[in-house]
């Protein structure tokens, strides 16, 4: 299975690229989001190289492998959360992401139907399904900045594994990630995990 992919970018179309590694060039379909970061980049035998996670899928409805990606892991991470939502496909959600993960997740999370109907081919009944997925699964990709490259972290206590992707994954200075920690325990003191935690921290940032 491919989940990165980094070479010569070879050609660009409207919604995919073609990047060229090791003697094959791969076409990768691009969110409208993702997108945008290759305007101004050259295609063709002096293309730029090019960095991208790669969400691979292949279903029984669909047995061409459709390569999908993303600039930013965590995009990739909710990308495939996203498409857990029945009738929700790889090609649909492609095409859906039409704003930043973050502003998606924030309308999940505050369960804003109108903000996700903006989105391209997500009516209103569909809208209401992602919701009902989704809620509460969502809460680290509402508070990721865009700007920077998430870090897997693997650490056993909660309150420190929270802090470490607040730092790590969204770009918070660690003094502010502690008080956010400290100010959401004080709200809720009997919080049990580091998705619980992400969670409170995320209602006080939207309250």
């Amino acid at each position: 299975m491919i989940t990165y992919l980094e070479g010569t970018l070879l050609k660009k179309a409207e919604d995919r690229v073609v990047v060229f590694t090791h003697g094959v060039g791969y076409e990768v379909l691009l969110p409208a989001t993702v997108r945008q970061t290759f305007r101004g980049k050259q295609a063709g035998e002096d293309g730029e190289t090019v960095r991208l996670h790669i969400s691979y899928q292949q279903r029984e409805r669909q047995p061409k492998p459709m390569l999908i990606g993303f600039n930013h892991e965590a995009e990739r991470d909710f990308f495939e959360v996203f498409i857990t939502v029945e009738d929700i496909g790889p090609a649909a959600a492609v095409r859906a992401l039409t704003a930043p993960v973050a502003m998606i997740a924030r309308a999940i999370e505050s369960r804003d139907v109108k903000a996700l109907t903006r989105l391209d081919g997500i009516g209103q009944r569909k809208a209401e399904k992602i919701i009902a997925t989704l809620f509460g699964k969502v809460a680290r990709f509402a508070l990721m900045r865009q700007d920077l490259e998430p870090v897997p972290v693997e650490v056993e206590d909660f309150r420190a594994e929270t802090q470490e992707v607040l730092v790590k994954q969204l770009g918070y200075r660690r003094a502010e990630a502690q008080d956010m920690i400290d100010r959401a325990l004080k709200r809720k003191p009997d919080v049990a995990s580091a998705e619980e935690l992400l969670e409170e921290i995320l209602r006080g940032q939207m309250g």
